[in-house]
């Protein structure tokens, strides 16, 4: 038997259809269909109940799916490892992450990347939405949360704390703040989450402050706010990350750095995650090492895009 039509049979089972599999592939979907034909074939039985609508496992299916997917996965490490061993990080490397992280802490690292893993072919998924791990095929996940939940497997790349800063163009006309009550005055920028767009929390010591704050744009990206922010159009609350290099270049000017601040929670960071598995694939561990040195813990120096003139 195959080990490649058990692996179309898993594929099969894992995004619930034929065609989905047949895109992930590029192949045509009546090849992934006589694939499992071959295999019911040789096993002298059906693995799947087929109707218009619907694709489900047989009894038989279900037996075969317990038996094999844990043979697959160590035939797979098994391969991975010997692979792996004196070799460079090769074939395709799925991994997502924020567009406004992406953009300003990854893309910048491109060119490094590249020239550590050459053989690699790299996936970068840019978007807001949190895909799902196992049925988008993402290798690797950087998020930015408290925590992580689901059936992943993740660890800490950095602390993430977040600041309020202004442009010295909307501080020389409108004046500086003196204390983080005098935001509610202000027509600050916000972000349309609960918590960002009407109340921003101040932490001093052990003083913890609410402070109310309204505005009148509310922008749905953090590219956005920080655009409007190097404008002169108000304050605004984004994670220090976003904002470092502007602040060090003096295109931002950081309100209250003796507060932390936040709107949900003064503990968040940015999180690798990768699907729930017993070994990680040298192609996703070399990447997790190259992230660690470049941004990992006390190093994270997220060189910023371009300023806008």
């Amino acid at each position: 038997m195959e080990t490649g039509l058990l692996r179309v049979f898993l594929e099969v089972v894992k995004r619930g259809g034929f065609a989905a599999v047949a895109r992930d592939s590029n192949v045509d979907p009546s090849s992934i269909s006589r694939a499992i034909a071959t295999l019911e074939a040789e096993l002298g039985g059906r693995l799947f109940q087929r109707t218009t609508r619907k694709l489900t496992l047989t009894e038989a299916g279900e037996s075969f799916l317990a038996r094999v997917g844990p043979l697959v996965d160590e035939l797979e490490r098994a391969r991975e490892e010997v692979l792996s061993i004196g070799s460079d990080p090769s074939g395709t490397l799925r991994l997502t992450a924020s567009v406004a992280f992406g953009q300003i802490c990854f893309v910048p690292l491109l060119p490094e990347f590249r020239r550590a893993f050459p053989r690699l072919k790299l996936e970068l998924l840019l978007t807001d939405t949190n895909l799902d791990l196992v049925a988008d095929r993402i290798d690797l996940a950087i998020r930015l949360a408290p925590s992580y939940r689901g059936d992943v497997v993740g660890s800490k790349l950095f602390a993430t704390r977040y600041r309020i800063a202004a442009s010295p163009a909307y501080l020389a006309r409108e004046g500086t703040p003196k204390k983080p009550g005098d935001l509610s005055a202000r027509s600050c920028l916000l972000f349309p989450l609960p918590g960002f767009r009407d109340r921003w929390l101040f932490r001093r010591g052990s003083a913890l402050e609410e402070v109310p704050v309204q505005g009148n744009l509310v922008l749905s990206t953090a590219l956005a706010l920080r655009s409007a922010a190097l404008d002169g159009l108000g304050p605004v609350l984004l994670a220090d990350w976003h904002l470092r290099d502007d602040m060090a270049q003096g295109r931002l000017l950081d309100l209250f750095p003796q507060h932390e601040v936040t709107a949900t929670t003064f503990d968040t960071a940015a999180w690798l995650l990768y699907p729930s598995r017993d070994y990680l694939p040298h192609k996703v561990r070399a990447t997790i090492e190259f992230l660690r040195k470049h941004l990992g813990q006390g190093r994270a120096r997220p060189r910023q895009i371009a300023a806008r003139k």
